[in-house]
């Protein structure tokens, strides 16, 4: 029980603190503007320049150019090299949608992964790339904030209780020292170790392209802000450093997008000839000049995709450019996720526009009763659909497909609604152009359900409570003229602005509150949806044949589970154990079907309030587990022969050769035996069974391992090595892409032959096998193999490296690996998914647990 609330405060507490620090955020920047006159701020907005704001988008531009470069540097450290239009490509729209969401289905490394990776780059590549990605970022911001100090102590001066003096001090030490520092690091290539993790620099060359690279994101970042700003501004080599002070002081602060920090420590420092309230404006136009015009852009982008991929002279087109047809083809995974940000963000600006004071008020003539009754309706018509998208967005990010057409209807709701309330044309037309944006996406959303089935994580409502609060903060800024008085609930007059914003607040909570009670008091529903039928076994059979992976025959045990696609194309076997529904391998089947197959999967486990897990799964469908927002912890590694490279000839295999030959004269045979099996064999063979059982820790396992039953064997053909014609070793042999790919399965011996055995019958199944046309002979998986020293997941790489080293005394890890390596296999990695914030620790022990059969099975005999 302490384990699990141990646990649970793990999960818990970054959700409660990134909802702390945005509260304190929205307090600070309430306080900061309380004196400001919201007209005031609108008109400032208006009489900005027309060169000002294409200054600061020129601005923006060069600094989104600059930042590609990150990527660019960031590829040349790993060694890897892309097409030009790849990399820009994969930075812009990973700069644009991770700077402005952040959220992980369309963060920057998710965006980078789908593009990097259908280019060849692996999962860790990826996320050395973006590692290298914050290093850089975060380094380069910090010296140059710690730098500006030096120039501006005063940027600090508000947080930091220490004197101007000591302030310049402190920054000329830190700064000089970590120059030094970093040069040094960078000239010896040295490495140094932060946690367990080792740091190294690029070479001088690299280091110093990356420092102009920074140097010029700032330099273009800060003067689209300094452009935006009115008379009386310091000079902008001043205010450079103003700029790259506040951005530090704001990530330090770890307040999301530093919203407040930021804005305070601008404002602070801004001469007192600056008007508070034209400064706030030029801050609001920064963050939607350098913030939503590049995310604008690249959802566009993404939407002529979708509207490519439905249109012949799209796809015609892009053939053109063939060097970019993969990284274009990934952006459609990205739709769902995209545009469930999408419609969050026009719901909460629905809610934010009916706490805009009505233009019409003052149109309306005292006493019209059809006025006041339409302009109340389209201001509460307008907070409801709102919430309406809010609550669509959820089903959206699971591609169900009447989420979409929900979208779309509260998207023209709230066009109709805001010409009701005359909040202007332009409102309307903005929602409108909303709703044919998203009509290209249509097909990006397949998946039938309900919008309120799955799981509404705790994520989902602290972001719908953040942006209630930012709303209800947005209201008393608007309203803070007006006195609090309950007579404000009742009244009904053209210029009742403030009260008609209270009413329409109210109904929006009022949604949301019974929307929650509802998803807290539906039904949980334990049983998962298996397939009783009795051809089940079958159906999953006929899949097995028709699929790439032999490990699919496991499917065969009689332990598992099946959730089938809704076409039947394709499967997942699973078995439920503790707080998990614990899927073995990949999905099986078509794999047009693993995605839809995956999602319905995780949507059940949730359901049933268990978590999803997929055990040893491949390398083939990491975009998949990206996709649902799993992440990977290695536990082995699968060892594959490729049988065309293979040969007893030569060398390399010269003392295996020997031991071969001699064992063929000493009487040994080996042979394959197709089904139906004799017998007088399957009795031979469980004789031989239960002498290898006796022999072993352990008893008969399961799940992701085959066990002695006559009906399993019966369906694989049986490799039988005889000594001077008695039975002395047995396994089954799993084929797959009609008989391309083969694996072995369940293998026992005769423990008082066992010497040099197991090595005869893999040569000769693999001599058999290769001269039979095959492409590859998997020799199974050496569980723990492989986990890496520098592994992101630490805790569990050390654990897992010590049982591989130590444990001998239930199952010899090392040796397994050193045996299989004799044949010099490619190793293949194997993967557990998991959802984030789960140690992997306690799913592994449920998945021994499955394969034991239970906790004495483990320690057994």
């Amino acid at each position: 029980m302490a384990r699990l609330n141990l646990q649970s405060v793990r999960r818990v507490a970054p959700i409660a603190l990134g909802a702390g620090l945005f509260a304190a955020g929205l307090y600070a920047l309430y306080h900061l503007l309380k004196p400001v006159n919201p007209a005031d701020v609108a008109a400032q907005i208006r009489s900005t320049p027309l060169f000002a704001l294409g200054a600061a988008l020129g601005a923006t531009a060069i600094g989104y150019v600059a930042l590609i470069f990150y990527d660019w540097f960031g590829l040349r450290f790993i060694g890897r090299s892309l097409d030009r239009g790849v990399v820009a490509l994969g930075g812009f729209l990973g700069y644009a949608f991770g700077n402005t969401i952040g959220v992980s289905v369309v963060s920057g490394g998710a965006v980078r992964y789908r593009i990097y990776s259908a280019f060849g780059l692996n999962a860790f590549e990826v996320a050395a790339v973006s590692g290298y990605i914050a290093v850089a970022l975060g380094t380069g911001l910090t010296l140059v904030g710690v730098a500006a100090l030096f120039v501006h102590p005063g940027a600090a001066g508000a947080w930091l209780p220490y004197a101007p003096g000591t302030i310049r001090i402190a920054a000329a030490a830190v700064t000089v020292i970590s120059v030094l520092l970093i040069g040094w690091m960078s000239a010896t290539q040295r490495s140094i170790g932060i946690r367990g993790h080792q740091l190294r620099l690029p070479p001088p060359a690299d280091l110093a392209g990356q420092l102009c690279v920074t140097l010029i994101d700032i330099a273009a970042a800060s003067f689209a802000l300094w452009v935006l700003l009115p008379a009386g501004k310091p000079e902008y080599a001043t205010f450079v450093a103003v700029y790259a002070a506040a951005t530090m002081v704001g990530v330090l602060s770890h307040v999301p997008g530093g919203i407040g920090v930021f804005e305070t420590v601008v404002i602070g420092t801004l001469p007192a000839s600056v008007p508070v309230g034209d400064a706030a404006a030029a801050l609001l136009l920064f963050r939607l000049v350098y913030y939503l015009v590049p995310f604008a852009l690249a959802f566009l982008l993404v939407a002529l995709n979708e509207a490519r991929l439905a249109s012949g002279f799209g796809s015609r087109l892009l053939a053109r450019v063939p060097a970019m047809q993969p990284a274009i083809a990934t952006l459609h995974g990205l739709s769902p996720g995209l545009v469930a940000v999408v419609a969050f963000g026009f719901g909460a600006y629905l809610l934010l526009v009916t706490m805009i004071p009505s233009v019409r008020a003052s149109a309306i003539a005292e006493g019209d009763f059809v006025g006041v009754l339409v302009l109340e309706g389209g201001t509460i018509a307008s907070a409801v659909a709102g919430v309406a998208l809010i609550i669509t967005s959820h089903g959206l990010a699971r591609r169900v497909s009447s989420a979409w057409w929900f979208a779309i209807g509260a998207l023209m709701v709230g066009a109709v609604a805001s010409l009701l309330n005359d909040f202007g044309l332009e409102n309307a037309a903005f929602l409108l152009i909303g709703a044919l944006v998203l009509l290209p996406f249509r097909n990006a959303f397949d998946r039938p359900g309900r919008l309120t089935a799955g799981v509404f994580e705790p994520q989902w409502f602290v972001t719908v409570v953040g942006a209630g609060a930012a709303t209800a903060a947005f209201f008393f800024f608007m309203h803070k003229a007006v006195p609090y008085s309950t007579d404000l609930w009742s009244e009904f007059a053209p210029d009742s602005t403030t009260p008609r914003a209270l009413r329409s607040g109210l109904a929006a909570t009022a949604v949301l509150f019974f929307f929650g009670v509802y998803l807290l008091t539906r039904p949980i529903r334990w049983n998962s949806p298996v397939d009783t039928a009795a051809d089940t076994l079958t159906r999953a059979a006929s899949l097995c044949r028709q699929g790439d992976d032999p490990q699919a025959w496991l499917s065969q045990t009689g332990d598992k589970r099946f959730l089938f696609s809704e076409t039947g194309g394709a499967f997942i076997m699973y078995a439920v154990r503790g707080a998990s529904w614990i899927a073995l391998g990949d999905p099986v089947g078509d794999p047009k079907e693993f995605e839809a197959l995956a999602w319905s999967f995780a949507d059940q486990a949730a359901r049933a309030n268990r978590r999803p897990v997929f055990y040893e799964v491949s390398g083939r469908n990491l975009a998949l587990w990206v996709e649902l927002g799993l992440t990977l912890h290695k536990i082995g590694e699968e060892a594959v022969v490729q049988l065309s490279d293979f040969s007893l000839a030569g060398g390399r295999f010269k003392a295996m050769r020997s031991a071969h030959n001699k064992r063929q004269k000493g009487g040994f045979d080996c042979e394959l035996q197709s089904p139906p099996h004799d017998p007088a064999l399957i009795a031979d063979l469980r004789a031989i069974s239960d002498a290898w059982l006796g022999g072993k820790t352990g008893r008969e396992k399961g799940f992701s391992v085959g066990h002695f039953d006559p009906a399993y064997l019966a369906l694989f053909d049986i490799a039988v090595v005889r000594k001077s014609g008695r039975v002395v070793a047995f396994a089954n042999i799993m084929a797959a892409s009609g008989g391309r790919r083969v694996a072995v399965d369940l293998m026992r011996y005769l423990p008082e032959d066992a010497s040099g055995l197991m090595e005869y019958m893999f040569l000769s199944l693999i001599e058999h096998y290769k001269a039979r046309g095959a492409d590859t002979f998997s020799l199974g998986t050496a569980p723990l193999s492989g986990l890496s020293e520098r592994s992101v997941s630490k805790s569990w790489n050390r654990f897992g490296r010590l049982i591989y080293r130590h444990g001998g005394a239930f199952y010899n890890f090392e040796g397994l690996r050193t045996f299989k390596q004799k044949f010099q296999p490619d190793w293949h990695p194997r993967y557990l998914a998991l959802p984030p914030n789960v140690s992997p620790m306690r799913p592994m022990g449920e998945v021994a647990l499955l394969i034991a059969g239970s906790a004495r099975g483990l320690i057994e005999k």
